[in-house]
């Protein structure tokens, strides 16, 4: 019971498997009054003993992701996105995030309260000499860090202002552009079905063959203790991506004439949006191996990118599906 006896709720949460934590939670809601009812549906998985990811889906169309990955301990990385229907801007994802919690490594014991020191009795013996006793300047320099405070520091980005500057070049000027170059497919009097399908087929192939493939040796890269696979891995990994990355930036100029030839309106659909929005983190995707001499630690942040930005795709990929269907 909730709201004051107003609205009823249940819930049920099954574990599927303990290794990975594969986790499935249902819950229904009923209120009383207008006697509407709503659900919603989780899940739960652990991709592997650092990285969870997370979804959640409603029977009113609102869709959340969060991926975390723990880098280091008790310092994560988040990538999260959440798109309503009723609140979105022509289809738009109403909110995506990327969160940091970085918890510089420290002593258990710096974090306990040190009394009054106390000290020690000296004894002097005559028979030996006086000698002095340093501390190694590594131990020195290790008591100064345990004295140091820890701290915790929370970076969140929130880009929302990115996803509606998505936006705003506006169809006109695109389609003026693309205007001779459709008028020229017109005249080649292509079947409907190819006109139809042929963008979505072609971009099918390159996503699950391409991206997917690619993605699987990012990971391989990341867990496998084979050198000779490793280095493999290493090799056709950029390529791959490299030629996904083409291939998507070419098909959205087929998608967008694909629509015009079918007088359809572009810029309006949550594939187009989301399509822009993986087009520039592939960008970004593709500068951060040029940083990683420099900072280690981005390796992790580019298959967590790398992840989140599949991800974004498959659903992509479903807008897609979406839009092809609605006419």
């Amino acid at each position: 019971m909730a709201d004051k006896g107003e609205t009823l709720k249940a819930s049920y949460v099954h574990l599927f498997n303990e290794t990975n934590g594969a986790t499935v939670a249902a819950e229904v809601t009923h209120k009383l009054k207008t006697k509407e009812n709503y659900f919603t549906i989780g899940s739960s998985h652990a991709l592997d003993s650092s990285t969870l990811l997370k979804t959640r889906f409603s029977n009113s169309g609102k869709v959340g992701v969060l991926c975390q990955h723990e880098w280091r301990p008790k310092s994560t990385v988040s990538l999260s996105a959440e798109y309503d229907p009723k609140v979105a801007v022509m289809g738009t994802v109403t909110m995506a995030s990327y969160a940091a919690v970085l918890r510089p490594r420290a002593s258990s014991s710096s974090s306990l309260p040190h009394g009054p020191r106390r000290r020690a009795p000296t004894t002097r013996r005559a028979a030996l000499p006086s000698t002095t006793t340093r501390s190694p300047p590594a131990l020195t320099k290790t008591r100064k860090q345990q004295q140091q405070p820890t701290a915790t520091r929370l970076y969140s980005v929130t880009p929302c202002p990115l996803l509606l500057a998505a936006l705003l070049p506006g169809a006109e000027p695109v389609r003026a552009v693309f205007e001779p170059f459709v008028e020229l497919v017109k005249t080649f009097d292509l079947p409907g079905w190819l006109v139809h399908w042929g963008h979505p087929g072609n971009m099918a192939v390159v996503l699950f063959a391409m991206g997917g493939y690619g993605t699987y040796l990012g990971f391989r890269i990341k867990l496998s203790d084979d050198p000779e696979e490793k280095a493999k891995a290493k090799d056709l990994h950029p390529k791959l991506l490299a030629g996904m990355f083409f291939f998507f930036a070419l098909g959205a100029t087929g998608g967008v004439t694909a629509l015009l030839t079918s007088d359809k309106p572009i810029f309006e659909s949550p594939h187009a949006v989301t399509g822009i929005i993986g087009l520039a983190l592939l960008t970004i995707q593709s500068i951060l191996p040029t940083l990683f001499e420099g900072n280690p630690s981005l390796r992790n942040a580019h298959g967590l990118l790398g992840s989140g930005i599949m991800t974004l795709f498959l659903i992509h990929a479903a807008f897609g599906l979406q839009l092809g269907l609605s006419f």
